[in-house]
């Protein structure tokens, strides 16, 4: 949809302030960052904490139970008991942004600027036509464009988000991504590398590479030849003051030999791999239009294993997708068990307006679905646990992310992406050599082997 106005309001004070509001996947993470760097570039500034932003952008994910209908809240609660002159000035980005855009125009008055995912580089435009008075609505969708128009990274935490690919073309039954994100576009590799280079000159030792689909990526290297996400990752490896590399989410149909290999021969690499399964019912597979088999998805993570035996394997699932009957459910919990996962993300199914599952018959009962979602986190959660409880006694380097409650204490994530936490004199961004001591279901405590001072 090509950029829309409405008709004018009385002009409203530019901003001073901002608070942009990410939910759902890493991806919207990162365009919440580049969002907040276009508004840096304006001359607005972060709202401190605990005070109120003169603009709030509320970056939405459509992968959320309900989701145009908790934004609408969002919004009562930014407005609520507020003045026109003392609310702030939203702004609604985002995949509900792109699946709604026109009805959140009209259901809700407070909202200034509608902006879909593909668009946002234009949020800077769109601010200075609500400053003067106008409501607008982009979610015109142009393939890479807006990347050329955002700024250059500047500043940097240890661990830094990149977006390598963007949309799918799979078409899952239960998935809005296509609809909200496009097809699958691949960023140029020269791009990604100078990119790369920018965020660990600012400050970054850790690069998690993203995209919808993100194993789809394909390019051509410095020398013209064609590569495929494994070849970015080889690229990447070469880049100085870069210690960690990380990539999510992938699809079991984009993964190739030379991305397996990488796993075994690329230090920088880390030993996790996020692999979504959905189910482990080869009838549910189908109808959710999953390209795998249960049994084509336990070789292929061999494969991976066989490359890095250490590998973490985390997924994701869905219970109650329509039709899933009680035994084709328990062929979930035994592929998680098949498994190990050392962490995984489960979801009961919930209809996505215009994807085909959403009008499939035998929908399952909330009831049903509640009771399957309790018994697969508990399989998770013991394979998680007993993931944690074998790797005490390893001894690995932690990357200190932020600081823990207490004086003195960090806390950080291993190479296996464990949540770790020990005390020490130590900064931000410091790769320090522990040793696991004591296993929790969703962290780990650790003994630097190093002197330390408190």
């Amino acid at each position: 949809m090509k950029p829309t106005t409405e008709p004018r309001t009385p002009p409203n004070t530019a901003p001073k302030t901002y608070r942009v509001k990410s939910f759902g996947c890493q991806m919207n993470v990162y365009d919440g960052e580049r969002m907040a760097e276009l508004l840096d570039e304006k001359g607005i500034t972060p709202a401190p904490e605990g005070e109120d932003a003169d603009l709030v952008v509320l970056n939405t994910c459509h992968i959320r139970e309900r989701a145009a209908e908790k934004i609408y809240s969002d919004i009562g609660r930014l407005t609520k008991g507020k003045t026109q002159e003392k609310a702030p000035m939203i702004a609604v980005a985002g995949c509900v942004a792109q699946a709604e855009g026109e009805e959140i125009m009209k259901r809700a008055p407070a909202v200034s600027m509608v902006v879909g995912p593909q668009a946002y580089h234009r949020l800077p435009d769109m601010l200075d036509k609500a400053v003067a008075g106008e409501r607008a609505t982009d979610t015109d969708m142009p393939p890479i464009a807006k990347f050329d128009a955002l700024p250059k990274r500047r500043k940097s935490a240890p661990t830094a988000f990149l977006t390598v690919q963007e949309g799918c073309d799979k078409f899952c039954t239960y998935c809005v991504v296509p609809y909200t994100r496009g097809m699958e576009i691949s960023r140029p590799y020269s791009d990604l590398v100078r990119e790369a280079q920018g965020l660990v000159e600012a400050g970054a030792k850790e690069i998690t590479l993203l995209g919808q689909n993100v194993s789809a990526w394909s390019g051509e290297d410095e020398k013209g030849r064609a590569v495929g996400l494994a070849g970015l990752i080889r690229a990447l490896d070469r880049v100085d003051g870069l210690e960690r590399i990380r990539y999510t989410t992938s699809h079991p149909a984009d993964m190739d030999d030379d991305l397996i290999s990488a796993h075994g021969e690329v230090a920088k690499l880390m030993p996790y791999l996020h692999l979504p399964v959905q189910s482990g019912n080869d009838r549910v597979l189908k109808a959710m239009n999953r390209s795998h088999t249960a049994d084509s998805y336990l070789r292929l993570l061999e494969r991976f294993r066989a490359a890095r035996p250490d590998l973490a394997i985390s997924g994701d699932f869905i219970v109650g997708f329509p039709g899933e009957t009680e035994a084709e459910f328990e062929d979930t919990l035994r592929i998680v068990d098949a498994v190990r996962y050392a962490h995984a993300f489960s979801f009961k199914y919930s209809p996505r307006p215009g994807t085909p599952a959403a009008t499939m018959e035998d929908q399952v009962p909330l009831e049903v679905m509640d009771e399957r979602l309790q018994r697969l986190q508990a399989g998770i959660g013991r394979h998680q646990l007993a993931f944690n409880e074998a790797s005490v006694g390893k001894t690995c380097e932690v990357l200190i992310e932020r600081k823990g409650k207490l004086p003195g204490q960090w806390l950080g994530k291993t190479p296996w992406l464990q949540s770790a936490w020990f005390e020490g004199d130590y900064a931000l961004g410091d790769l320090v050599t522990v040793e696991l001591v004591e296993a929790n279901p969703n962290s780990l405590a650790a003994r630097p082997l190093v002197k330390v001072t408190a």
